[in-house]
């Protein structure tokens, strides 16, 4: 496997703002009126427009798309049409159709915009699952970048940007698990590294090796531990003589016993049906992801965007719900949030911006979806994440 080396991003002349001082005439030489030296105090670059976010996002995307080549073409639209039965790599399984149900059913949400009222600066903040957030959002867990991705940056340097530019932003990036075994260490020292703000997925593994994870994970110092139970038919595994499988109620209430054990939050991953989710609130689970593993496990699945508003009337409330599933930018976070969810995970686009530009690349990625979000909160008179709901919503 490769690793990719830490590149600079360029931008055209002045899109980041030159380095400046102020102050009375001589300001620019350190020295004040009276000829004294003083301090020389940097004035703070301007806020990024938003053309000059797009020059460097596509210079991210130009990069991963070579770093990539093979595995994932970063089309300019997302929607798993030209990657359709690549699993290895980044598409969907078999036909596609469950990915491209994420993309169809977010895609069928209108939003009501609204312009009379007082809503000029709203608050993104949040709390789930007792973790404060800058934003309702959450990067997924991804791994396996060697076999999905192309190997073109190590899954320590993957595993790190994805983390440490989440953390660096105020929200939180999660980590994944998988074979071979550096996958879930990457994961492991990233959250390390970024003093323990960071989720790591397990998968549901049998026995001993579920166990040897956990014990692992819960060491970390993080607030939440997830298990991606839709993991529980990834081609990729099987392949590898690794299988995992579903989770009795039994089974998941031990572990759920085992992580609140020690003050974690314990997030149940794949969730699709109503009936599921009311088992996790009964398993204890203090959340859940509605999620179909991207499209990546069951073909014929329908979108997360479809089911998730009947498991909001099923359980809001008592368990705090996330969601993914075809969410590319802050107004499909907003769409999301709208139809029932708490926070809101993306997965290929943090992968993107990951391979593409590291840790740099991830917080753009962030900015650039919080000021969609933000917009989106405007032009429907949302004044802070509580008050998104189904009425600004034209389904």
């Amino acid at each position: 496997m490769t690793t990719q080396a830490a590149r600079p991003l360029t931008t055209r002349p002045g899109a980041s703002g030159t380095p400046g001082v102020s102050g009375t005439p001589g300001a620019h030489h350190g020295i004040d009126a009276q000829g004294e030296a003083r301090p020389v105090r940097a004035r703070p670059a301007p806020p990024m427009f938003a053309w000059q976010r797009r020059d460097m996002m596509k210079e991210v995307r130009d990069k991963a798309r070579q770093l990539m080549k093979g595995y994932c073409r970063v089309c300019p639209v997302c929607n798993g049409k030209a990657c359709a039965g690549e699993v290895p790599g980044m598409g969907g399984l078999g036909t596609g159709a469950t990915f491209a149900a994420n993309l169809d059913a977010l895609a069928a949400v209108r939003l009501n915009m609204r312009l009379v009222h007082d809503v000029k600066e709203p608050d993104t903040s949040t709390t789930v699952c007792g973790m404060a957030l800058d934003m309702p959002v959450l990067a997924a867990p991804i791994g396996g970048v060697s076999f999905n991705m192309g190997g073109g940056v190590s899954e320590e340097d993957y595993a790190a940007a994805v983390v440490g530019g989440c953390a660096e932003r105020g929200i939180i990036g999660c980590t994944g698990d998988g074979v071979p075994p550096f996958i879930i260490d990457a994961g492991f020292a990233a959250i390390t590294g970024a003093g323990g703000r960071g989720i790591p997925f397990i998968k549901p593994w049998d026995g001993a090796e579920l166990d040897e994870k956990l014990d692992r994970a819960l060491e970390l110092g993080c607030p939440a531990i997830g298990m991606d139970i839709d993991a529980a038919g990834l081609v990729t595994l099987r392949k590898m003589g690794r299988p995992v499988g579903p989770k009795t109620p039994a089974e998941l209430s031990r572990i759920v016993a085992k992580v609140k054990a020690k003050g974690m939050a314990f997030i149940l991953k794949g969730i699709m049906t109503t009936i599921d989710a009311s088992l996790a609130v009964e398993v204890g689970a203090d959340g859940i992801v509605v999620s179909n593993h991207g499209g990546r496990v069951l073909d014929h699945a329908p979108g997360t965007a479809e089911v998730l508003p009947e498991i909001a009337d099923a359980v809001k409330g008592r368990i705090a719900i996330l969601a993914d599933g075809g969410v590319r930018d802050g107004v499909d976070v907003f769409k999301m949030l709208a139809l029932g969810a708490d926070a809101v995970m993306l997965g290929r686009p943090f992968s993107i911006a990951a391979v593409g530009g590291l840790k740099e690349g991830v917080t753009m990625l962030v900015d650039s979806i919080k000021g969609q979000l933000v917009q989106a909160m405007v032009l429907t008179g949302s004044a802070n994440v509580a008050a998104i709901g189904r009425h600004a919503l034209r389904m």
